[in-house]
């Protein structure tokens, strides 16, 4: 037997290149192994990107919610719109111990998702802020120390530049409203605004203002301010979570500008993508776009997006007009003058030059932007080190807002550039449950102090009429302790930024920040291949210990983002499985043919003996052997592929497949798994594409064989 099997594996080897059909055949065997080895790395290569961008930026391997809940956890939304309806964990410091308990589990993030609206005022009333701030601390109505600490000559002057600055403003809207009166007809002009420049541009409006300031600012924020449209209201995601657990389990996370929010602090951080993108002056984002396209190898001249920034830029200069005073204004404008060697006195009409840009002086155009211009202008609408007050809407309906500080902006390593990745922004867990609407140790000490102050009382269902109308129900008169409310009372009950300074400065422990709700919990795992195994064994804790948790996948959890990655991952397949079924076809029409063309081979080993059994061995081993050696070379060459893919990798066509790719490049990696499944695949399209002619070839009488070329 084994001098038989020697026998036919020397005459497969001698075979292997003895004709024409089996290089052929083999070079097809090659071509095939070689793309199942490059497409199935990249197959892997983007699956598992997609996996390090989601469980890595927010969601962790798993994510655990409240089995009650309506919904299920959808981090990036669910195709409803809406944020999903999940019912509070109020049991998460038992629920974290118990998962902790397994030894699958590394770590635990309590964290919940929602959407709010934040408000950054416009340059007016940014202005006008400052002024009405300057004016309080000269009549000592301000608690600002900063500035009631400053003497009267120079709350004096920065009142006076503030003044000048807001007559500035004013003077950019009344040159606008006269050039849309030139190309508006006398129906679509609003003749009250027109008469409210006019008023507050007449010298005796603020020959009045020393006088009478709160009227005169009340007149500018009402009437005046309204007309500049630069204010925006932006509506965005936020993340509450245990900051520094997250940063320390989250490790791609990185602070870009400013600081961590300190440990047991309130405080917010922005994602740098959205910092960037949502709330950077426009010109300056857009000069930063073009400056990136131009890198990339895209020409202004050539380019639509980059023309179009280019007008954008020239076109729209009154956000840059606005925030100048008259000072700033002369100083910019001369060094406009200087740099384009013009002559010409309007700043509006220098912008338009200096931001006509091209190919050849946008580099230097950009640097003195951010040398000369920037700094006198503000970038951000929102700074780091401001207080922002942000508002939602709780599930019964009504708003609640927060103040929390702006410590600085974020980013998740390799997938800055992300729109997704840059979506969601982050506050600690205190202000989330203040947000979303839960009672907080923060509320109830607050509660207490209105009680105290006022002298409420508590009144039950049970016991409402009795308290309201009397005993007898005859409608007996209440009386009402009436008290007197001091100076330093009303300012301790009604200054709101000491409030707000109390609250930020206020340093929770630990178990303050995990005692509260969490409407869900990232689990990092330690093995990450055991993400079934790990669901099954938390739903019998959960059942077991009562906790009335779920547990689902990071691309469940995902929402609708994990949907598309579903579908994006469906579409590869269904290609792969088309080409796999077109290269069987292929491979099984050119076996079959090599196994016809030797039947009358096979007639001759039959009638001088061969068994039908040892043809079929033969025919199967030389298959074997022909699908080995070439699939090792086809394995081989698509190794090579795949390593100067990865050498140079496969450039992220837009922001959005940042996510997909994990960064800025897509580097697939070869695995055993690819090799063996290229490999295996080989030899069984081959088997399968030789079994069956053969076989029937070996059914043919050897005399009928023999004479088959007659």
């Amino acid at each position: 037997m084994t001098a038989r099997f020697k026998l036919l594996l020397q005459l497969a080897l001698r075979n292997l290149v003895a004709s024409r059909m089996n290089i052929a055949i083999g070079l097809l065997i090659l071509s095939g192994t070689m793309f199942f080895v490059v497409f199935g790395a990249l197959l892997q290569s983007i699956s598992k990107s997609m996996a390090r961008s989601v469980v890595g930026s927010i969601s962790g391997h798993i994510q655990v919610y409240n089995s009650t809940s309506k919904d299920k956890v959808a981090l990036y939304g669910d195709l409803t719109g809406g944020a999903p309806d999940l019912t509070p964990m109020t049991n998460f410091p038992q629920v974290k111990a118990a998962l902790l308990g397994l030894p699958q589990i590394a770590a635990v993030v309590p964290m919940g998702t929602d959407n709010a609206v934040i408000t950054t005022g416009n340059i007016v009333d940014v202005t006008l802020e400052k002024l009405r701030d300057l004016v309080r601390a000269k009549t000592q109505t301000s608690l600002r120390e900063d500035l009631n600490a400053l003497p009267s000559s120079e709350l004096d002057k920065r009142i006076g530049i503030q003044v000048a600055h807001v007559r500035q403003i004013i003077k950019v809207l009344s040159t606008t409203a006269l050039r849309s009166k030139e190309i508006l007809s006398d129906d679509a002009i609003d003749k009250d605004a027109a008469a409210a420049l006019a008023r507050v541009s007449e010298d005796a409006f603020w020959n009045g203002f020393q006088a009478h300031p709160n009227e005169a600012l009340e007149y500018l924020e009402n009437r005046i301010a309204p007309q500049v449209t630069d204010a925006q209201l932006l509506y965005i995601g936020y993340l509450g979570t245990d900051l520094d657990a997250f940063r320390r389990v989250f490790d791609r996370m990185e602070i870009v500008d400013g600081t961590a929010v300190p440990t047991g602090h309130r405080g917010f951080l922005i994602p740098k993508f959205l910092y960037e993108d949502q709330l950077k002056l426009k010109q300056a984002r857009r000069l930063d776009l073009i400056r990136d396209a131009l890198a990339d190898g895209k020409r202004i001249t050539t380019d639509p997006d980059l023309r179009r920034w280019v007008k954008e830029n020239r076109e729209q200069t009154s956000d840059i007009l606005l925030q100048l005073d008259a000072v700033e204004t002369e100083r910019v404008a001369s060094g406009l003058r200087a740099l384009l060697h013009s002559e010409e006195a309007d700043l509006g009409a220098l912008l338009d030059a200096f931001f006509n840009t091209n190919d050849d002086n946008f580099r230097a155009r950009y640097q003195y932007f951010y040398d000369k211009m920037a700094p006198v202008l503000t970038l951000y609408r929102v700074r780091i080190g401001d207080i922002l007050t942000i508002k939602s809407f709780s599930k019964s309906g009504s708003a609640q807002t927060v103040n929390v500080k702006v410590y600085g902006t974020f980013a998740f390593k390799g997938i800055e550039k992300s729109p997704l990745a840059g979506a969601m922004s982050m506050m600690d867990l205190m202000s989330f449950r203040d947000l979303y609407g839960y009672m907080t140790t923060d509320k109830k000490e607050e509660l207490a102090r209105i009680k105290e102050a006022t002298g409420a009382k508590q009144v039950t269902r049970a016991n409402a009429e009795s308290e309201l109308f009397g005993a007898d129900n005859t409608g007996a008169t209440a009386t009402v302790d009436s008290r007197t409310i001091t100076a330093d009372q009303e300012l301790a009950g009604h200054n709101r930024l000491q409030r707000i300074d109390d609250l930020l400065n206020r340093t929770y422990t630990e178990e303050e920040i995990e005692s509260g709700v969490a409407l869900s919990a990232a689990i990092i795992l330690r093995d990450p291949t055991r993400i079934q195994s790990t669901i099954g064994q938390i739903d019998k804790l959960s059942m077991d210990q009562g906790l009335h948790v779920a547990a689902i996948t990071w691309q469940t959890a995902a929402g609708t983002l994990g949907q598309l990655i579903v579908f994006l991952q469906g579409i590869v397949l269904f290609i792969a499985l088309i080409i796999f079924l077109v290269a069987l076809v292929i491979i099984n029409n050119a076996m079959m043919m090599a196994a016809i063309q030797r039947t009358q081979v096979f007639g001759t080993l039959r009638a001088i003996g061969a068994q039908k059994r040892t043809v079929l061995t033969m025919v199967l081993l030389e298959t074997v052997v022909l699908a080995s050696f070439f699939g090792i070379l086809g394995v081989a060459a698509g190794a090579g592929i795949v390593a100067l893919i990865h050498h140079f990798g496969i450039p992220a066509p837009n922001e959005m497949a940042y996510f997909f790719f994990s960064g800025p490049k897509l580097l697939p990696e070869l695995t055993v798994g690819n090799v063996v499944a290229a490999l295996g695949l080989t030899l069984l399209v081959a088997i399968f594409s030789t079994i069956v002619p053969a076989f029937i070839a070996t059914r043919v009488a050897p005399v009928r064989a023999m004479q088959a070329d007659e």
